[in-house]
């Protein structure tokens, strides 16, 4: 879930609210008049290894402009940072520098990074941004961003990217992307139906801008009761001597769909 790094009580609420990480944000949630106080706040509650009950990550301003540097080196090794979340990166290179930024410090590792896609040359250098760097964790869109970059007025336009986003996480062995955020609060059944068609692209999860979003994600997410059945009807006849099996029904059952099965009952065993 994220919430604005210059809100300290905001934080704290956040990291008891359910979410399973918490993305605290210096960019576009703060005023640029905040924004050195939000840094300050935030390193402030990285100071201590576990800040609260779930990981924090932190989106810090955006890669091209003049804070980008001083939010990763001031934040990049504090014991309290489970990741840092890269705003508006095109290219590789662009995802580097980051690297270069924090062995400037004299950091012995670079923490996880997660590049957040908000471009249509960020689109377009997916898979090279997401094996620029062993420390790169995950792909994710910016959609408002997007939306605006391309002249996308309905989600039909951002099918594309959204495929693309997850086939190239896929391609580099790295976790299935989040969804982006939902942005009306007020909205659970159009979040609902998003979060599902999202699920049909490949996407676990979503951010959430707001706790009552949480329990809507979750449920969208999880896998239903015949899902989960199913799933243990596959495992249960395993694949045989040759590789392949068929269940009562006649479904056929292989390594693909075992593989399937597995990540289904992992998800069903955050219930």
């Amino acid at each position: 879930m994220y919430v604005p790094g210059d809100r300290p009580e905001v934080v704290a609420k956040a990291l008891r609210s359910g979410a399973d990480i918490v993305l605290v944000d210096l960019e576009d949630a703060v005023s640029p008049e905040r924004k050195g106080y939000a840094r300050d706040a935030t390193a402030e509650l990285l100071s201590e290894p576990a800040p609260g009950p779930v990981p924090v990550h932190v989106r810090i301003n955006g890669l091209d402009g003049p804070l980008a540097a001083a939010d990763t080196r001031a934040l990049a090794g504090l014991p309290g940072l489970s990741g840092l979340r890269l705003p508006k990166v095109d290219s590789a290179a662009a995802l580097t520098r980051v690297v270069r930024w924090t062995a400037g410090s004299g950091l012995p590792d670079v923490p996880p990074l997660y590049a957040l896609l908000e471009s249509a040359l960020g689109i377009e250098n997916a898979f090279a941004i997401a094996t620029a760097h062993p420390a790169v964790h995950g792909l994710a869109l910016g959609e408002a961003d997007l939306r605006a970059a391309l002249g996308v007025t309905d989600d039909a336009g951002l099918a594309w990217p959204r495929g693309r986003v997850v086939v190239a996480a896929q391609a580099a062995g790295l976790a299935p992307p989040a969804q982006s955020v939902y942005p009306d609060v007020r909205d659970a059944e159009g979040l609902a139906r998003s979060c599902a068609e999202g699920r049909a692209l490949g996407f676990v999860g979503r951010c959430a801008i707001h706790p009552r979003q949480l329990p809507v994600i979750e449920r969208a997410f999880l896998p239903t009761e015949r899902e989960v059945a199913n799933a243990e009807a596959i495992l249960g006849a395993g694949t045989g001597s040759t590789g392949a099996a068929a269940l009562p029904d006649g479904t056929f059952v292989d390594a693909a769909v075992v593989a399937g099965a597995r990540r289904t009952l992992a998800l069903a065993r955050r219930r």
